[in-house]
C-alpha cells in the first residue's frame, strides 16, 4: 500500500504517537497545546480515520479506552510529503534548495550529508550497471 497522505491534525497525531510511543485518544489530545487543543470528539474521530486508512493501530484495551499505535514510520510520511510537494512542482528540487538556502534552514553539514548519500547511491547504481547481462 503506498504511504497515505496526512492531513496537519493527522500528522499533530502521529507526532504524538512517534515522540511518546503507544497512547490513548486522551493522552494525544493532551500533547496538543492548551491553547490550540482539539475537541476530543475531533481527534477521537480523526484517530479512528486513520485507522482505517492503516496509519494507526489499536494496540490494547484498558478498561473502556483503547490504546494507538503508529502503525507507519515517520520517514515513510515525510516521503510522502516531500514526493507530493516535488509533483507540485513539476519534479524540480532547486526551488526547494533555493529556499532552505536562503531561509538558513540547510547547514553546511546537511550539505555534506546529502553528498555522501549521493555518492553511495552512484557508487551502488555503478555496482549494478557492471553486474547487468
Amino acid at each position: 500500500m503506498p504511504d497515505p497522505r496526512l492531513s496537519k491534525l493527522e500528522f499533530q497525531i502521529m507526532e504524538t504517537l512517534w515522540s511518546k510511543g503507544d497512547s490513548s485518544i486522551r493522552e494525544i489530545l493532551e500533547s496538543f497545546p492548551a491553547k490550540r487543543r482539539p475537541a476530543y470528539t475531533t481527534v477521537q474521530t480523526t484517530v479512528y480515520r486513520m485507522e482505517v486508512k492503516e496509519v494507526v493501530r489499536r494496540v490494547k484495551r484498558v478498561g473502556n479506552f483503547h490504546i494507538f499505535a503508529a502503525a507507519i514510520s515517520r520517514d515513510a510520511a515525510q516521503r510522502r510529503v516531500i514526493d507530493d510537494l516535488l509533483a507540485l512542482l513539476g519534479g524540480r528540487s532547486q526551488p526547494v534548495m533555493a529556499h532552505l538556502i536562503e531561509s538558513g534552514k540547510l547547514s553546511l553539514e546537511d550539505v555534506k550529508d546529502a553528498e555522501k548519500t549521493l555518492k553511495s547511491l552512484s557508487r551502488r547504481n555503478s555496482l549494478l550497471k557492471e553486474k547487468e547481462p
